[in-house]
């Protein structure tokens, strides 16, 4: 029986479309740059994902203020401490937080005759899991939240808040029992509501006690004395809150003077962000005579100087 004859042709057209199909395949099967983490640096996606932030970890927050800091801004009334309290007292009390590479904070406190100073500190660390926008972009985002729920004039100190009624416009004949809590945008306080029994706002109604609030110690003996003398009232006062422009990338300070039944308190914060990191300071000191106001410039002064060593100690 004849042998059917060999097509090279044939043979040359059934190689080739092999070949073609497995370059086919080859082309499919490769890893698709999309899936993976935009920032992760793929080749495929780096003209378009967003920069990951600076800080990837946090430091401890209780051994990052120096000692030095910590004992000027809890002063003590001239009683010598034992080691075992100076450790207590400035060695504050660490936050409990799920991921210390996310969030940490920590608190302090000091008890005298003349009353009580508070600090805390959180710091956190923000990430966006969105490739288009940058871990710093969603940390000013969280920062423009924080800005614009304390009503900080957005131009500066020299600006008064759009939200602040001028004291033609604050209508006048309130209760006596209505509380206020004194800065520049009457907000109430974050953490006790409206505080009972200061004067109300225009007017120089007396307190319960039969005290009125003053804005410094020596006019705590004048009845008549206007809480709105207090610096941290004035919209274009040197201690008003305000945006600060020496601190970090964005940053900005807050201050309210709340005066209670229990006694006043001022309350400073300042809020800064530095890259993908949020940092905010809290610091009040609190008196249970209320003829004693507590220092607005002494504490802002304290809580900037603070402010401005923890973001130093970040940019190392």
């Amino acid at each position: 029986m004849p042998r059917k004859p060999f097509v090279p042709g044939a043979a040359l057209v059934v190689a080739a479309a092999l070949a073609a199909g497995l370059t086919g395949c080859s082309g499919d099967s490769s890893p698709d740059g999309g899936a993976a983490d935009a920032k992760s640096g793929d080749a495929s996606s780096s003209s378009q994902a967003a920069e990951p932030g600076r800080y990837q970890t946090l430091p401890e927050a209780c051994g990052l203020p120096s000692r030095k800091a910590i004992r000027s801004m809890l002063p003590g009334d001239g009683q010598d401490l034992s080691d075992a309290e100076a450790r207590k007292i400035y060695g504050g009390v660490a936050d409990i937080t799920y991921d210390t590479d996310r969030r940490v904070g920590c608190r302090w406190t000091r008890e005298t005759t003349a009353g009580t100073r508070h600090l805390g500190l959180d710091i956190q660390r923000v990430v966006s899991y969105d490739a288009a926008t940058s871990d710093e972009d969603k940390a000013q985002g969280i920062y423009d939240k924080k800005k614009l729920a304390a009503q900080i004039p957005s131009g500066g100190a020299g600006s008064p808040s759009p939200a602040a009624p001028s004291p033609s416009s604050t209508p006048k004949g309130k209760g006596k029992g209505e509380g206020t809590v004194t800065n520049s945008t009457k907000e109430k306080d974050a953490t006790g509501g409206s505080a009972a029994g200061a004067s109300t706002s225009g007017g120089s109604a007396t307190q319960k006690s039969g005290k009125a609030p003053s804005g410094s110690p020596s006019q705590a003996s004048d009845p008549s004395a206007d809480p709105s003398t207090d610096p941290s009232t004035d919209p274009s006062g040197s201690t008003a809150p305000r945006v600060l422009d020496d601190l970090g990338d964005a940053a900005f300070l807050n201050d309210k003077l709340v005066t209670a039944d229990s006694g006043v308190h001022r309350d400073v914060t300042v809020v800064f962000r530095t890259s993908n990191v949020i940092v905010q300071l809290t610091y009040d000191q609190w008196s249970t005579d209320k003829s004693m106001l507590p220092d607005s410039q002494e504490l802002q002064d304290k809580a900037r100087s603070l402010a401005t060593e923890l973001s130093d100690s970040l940019s190392e």
